[in-house]
């Protein structure tokens, strides 16, 4: 199969503006020719919406990054887990972790992404949202400490990885499987081709 990479079509570099290792490993799976430069933005932390909280840190990622580049496209992208009032953030320890697994417990709650694209020739910038429906199953107070145990929800919004084990708890997803791991695939393909790239395989 060709990749995009092997196309030449795109003589632009594309950046992504995340350090985030399954937004990478996400982008390498469909052949995308890009690099990484991490942010150095301070991802906001207040009580707006969630839709306003991704969106906010998705465009100062995506900016931070764009001053050190002439003619490139600046990916920027933020994932924001909400239950009811509850930003549910990566576990600060161990016992925060058990806190946030409670409130998701026998509840449905949004994975809200969002997405900024930068053109830093043209200054042109477009951003979208996307939003999934995670029901998660009731867990015990077993579930709860095994899985906190594992250690693989502790770097990840949510306290979850649902790529991993903690797809075990999931009755039921409504909305994009990838924007739950962190970056909603289809939606940046609608986006990269109002910058003019719109073959991808």
């Amino acid at each position: 199969m060709t990749t995009f990479s092997q196309l030449k079509m795109n003589t632009r570099q594309i950046v992504l503006a995340s350090q985030s290792p399954r937004r990478r490993e996400l982008l390498e799976g469909i052949g995308l020719d890009f690099i990484t430069h991490p942010s150095k933005f301070e991802e906001k932390e207040t009580h707006i919406t969630p839709e306003e909280l991704a969106l906010h840190n998705a465009m100062g990622k995506a900016q931070e990054v764009s001053r050190h580049y002439k003619d490139a496209l600046i990916i920027g992208v933020d994932t924001v887990v909400a239950f009811n009032e509850h930003f549910l953030g990566k576990p600060k320890d161990k016992e925060d972790h058990k806190r946030i697994l409670r409130i998701l417990s026998n509840t449905t709650h949004k994975v809200i992404s969002a997405i900024c694209i930068i053109d830093t020739k043209s200054k042109k910038n477009i951003t979208a949202f996307e939003t999934t429906l995670i029901t998660i199953d009731r867990l015990d107070e077993d579930d709860i400490e095994a899985y906190v145990n594992s250690g693989e929800g502790e770097d990840k919004a949510g306290g979850y990885a649902i790529q991993g084990i903690g797809c075990l708890f999931c009755s039921k997803i409504e909305g994009d499987y990838f924007n739950v791991v962190g970056l909603p695939m289809y939606r940046l393909r609608k986006l990269l081709k109002e910058f003019g790239i719109k073959k991808l395989i």
